[in-house]
């Protein structure tokens, strides 16, 4: 029993520090998921950040006027979404006639501005570390936010935004926006501070109080899992900018642009297909996928309650009664959005 009891608290502090942030590596996608031959590479340059890839699938009806951009979490590739890699999501958002707009890249950017290269004690990328590995092995390779500053909010609402209308005519109003972990805050965020842009902002297993006591530092452990980046490049601590970032501080701002909201978070136990796949990955997904997504829940929850507190009536508020840290979870979810996203947009 005391044993029993030390690994449920050990699990605990775990999740607590790697909270829902995504931490988890993605679990294995549905068989129908996988690089899609209809959506294409779209090329936009960054000022900032240089040439950037984004993956597009059309509207089903060729339809301009409706579009979602779908945002990945924190161990985004430089290659393929993971919503086109790991799920169905963007052939369903298609065949919905919505247009579905899937930036590539971002690892740990929180698709944010960011202050500064990623670096470590000022010693710049390429200085030390390995090739091989991952986590704070990688903190001092080159690469994207290391060699450069992250540029990414300013991309997706300028940069791109024009250059999806200039060159495939998409409406660049009235937009969606919804991603998971990372994705989830930063979809919130795109909806605060460009509310023309942005009428829909979905939220799944998002961390959504960034300021609550101990985030910071369980974001620090989470980004430099997260292939090696440095919060503090980020956004220096407590101040105006990692303010605005806290989905619990802007609040007031999605309530007063009524952007409407999609806030969802599962419960930590396994949804059926969870359990349809061979034991060892299955205990391995509801061990490392139950306490993350159960976190997200009491965060999201948090928020919930600040909206409330607020009078909010423009959030929907979603609580499935499984769901796990795991692409199925965030699929399933997407599947119980669009409907409510597509009166929302266009």
């Amino acid at each position: 029993m005391r044993g029993t009891s030390l690994m449920r608290s050990a699990l605990g502090l775990a999740a607590a520090l790697l909270l829902p942030l995504g931490l988890a590596a993605p679990m294995a996608p549905p068989a129908a998921a996988a690089f899609d031959p209809a959506a294409f590479d779209f090329w936009v340059d960054s000022p900032v950040m240089g040439p950037i890839k984004t993956r597009i699938l059309r509207a089903a009806d060729g339809n301009t006027n409706r579009v979602v951009y779908a945002l990945d979490g924190m161990r985004a590739t430089e290659i393929i979404s993971g919503w086109e890699n790991d799920t169905n999501v963007p052939q369903v958002l298609a065949a919905n006639n919505i247009n579905v707009v899937m930036p590539v890249g971002g690892q740990s950017s929180f698709y944010a501005d960011w202050n500064a290269p990623s670096n470590f004690f000022g010693v710049p990328p390429g200085s030390a570390g390995s090739s091989s590995g991952s986590g704070a092995t990688e903190a001092f390779l080159s690469g994207p936010g290391k060699s450069y500053r992250y540029d990414w909010e300013s991309f997706l609402t300028n940069q791109l935004r024009w250059a999806l209308r200039d060159r495939l005519g998409f409406n660049p109003y009235r937009n969606g926006a919804f991603g998971l972990s990372m994705g989830g805050s930063a979809a919130l965020t795109l909806a605060a501070y460009h509310p023309d842009q942005f009428s829909f902002a979905g939220s799944f297993s998002g961390y959504l109080n960034i300021s609550a006591p101990g985030m910071r530092e369980a974001i620090r452990l989470a980004m430099v899992d997260a292939g090696g980046y440095n919060v503090d490049a980020m956004a220096p601590p407590w101040g105006p900018q990692w303010l605005r970032m806290d989905p619990f501080v802007f609040a007031p701002s999605l309530i007063a642009n009524n952007t409407r909201l999609w806030i969802a978070a599962g419960s930590g136990l396994p949804m059926q297909q969870d359990l349809e796949i061979p034991f060892g990955a299955a205990a391995d997904r509801l061990v490392r996928g139950g306490p993350l997504e159960a976190l997200a829940l009491a965060n999201t929850r948090a928020f919930q309650v600040r909206m409330m507190s607020l009078g909010a009536q423009n959030v929907v508020y979603s609580f499935p009664n499984a769901g796990l840290h795991a692409w199925t979870n965030w699929q399933e979810e997407a599947y119980r959005m669009i409907p409510d996203m597509s009166a929302n947009i266009g």
